[in-house]
């Protein structure tokens, strides 16, 4: 059984159109603001407690998913608290051992979204892979998914009703088939030469 450290979150995507939401954080942290901007982009009914030590129980008892940005060990222990009678989300950001939930980094596009987590472990990793998957999803890219998104529209009219699913499934596919993508990564140089020292198994008796 992994450990609380080691263990990674299972990936999910929250549908937030007209939920109660709440973001606790003053109005100088950057964490904060940029929570409390993708919340109302997801269409999330937000409010922001930007004076945490004004949070009061009512404050949150009605959410369902609340964020909490201050490294404040007190505050994040009465959240969980909170959260395990009231039944809401938490998340605490950098503290995963008092919330459910943890954020990723994300690329976008369009509707599309990529989500990146390395379970807290190594976060500059996570950083790197969300540049080059935002780099990639371009205009190009963008337009391509508005075209199959018209595409899909066209499908269910040429094909509608549940017996014709299965041809819905195959002409979209279809739609898709030709797009690829291609993936390197480079590594530093104290790897490599670890690699070459000890060899993969080095992996296996970590």
């Amino acid at each position: 059984m992994p450990t609380l450290d080691q263990a990674p979150f299972f990936p999910v995507s929250l549908n937030l159109m007209g939920r109660r939401c709440v973001v606790i954080g003053t109005r100088d942290d950057r964490e904060a603001v940029e929570k409390r901007a993708a919340l109302r982009e997801s269409g999330a009914d937000v409010r922001w407690i930007d004076d945490p030590s004004s949070l009061r129980d009512e404050d949150v008892i009605d959410a369902f998913f609340v964020i909490a940005t201050p490294q404040d060990e007190a505050l994040c222990r009465r959240l969980r608290d909170l959260a395990d009678v009231h039944r809401f989300l938490l998340c605490c950001i950098d503290q995963p051992a008092h919330g459910f939930v943890a954020m990723t980094a994300i690329a976008k596009s369009g509707p599309v979204r990529i989500a990146v987590s390395t379970t807290g472990l190594a976060p500059r990793v996570g950083k790197r892979l969300k540049e080059r998957a935002q780099e990639a999803m371009d205009a190009t890219f963008e337009r391509f998914i508005a075209c199959l998104a018209t595409q899909k529209t066209r499908v269910k009219r040429r094909f509608p009703g549940a017996a014709n699913g299965a041809l819905r499934r195959k002409a979209m596919i279809d739609a898709a088939d030709g797009f690829d993508v291609r993936i390197a990564f480079t590594y530093p140089r104290w790897f490599r030469e670890e690699l070459e020292r000890l060899g993969p198994s080095m992996l296996e008796k970590e």
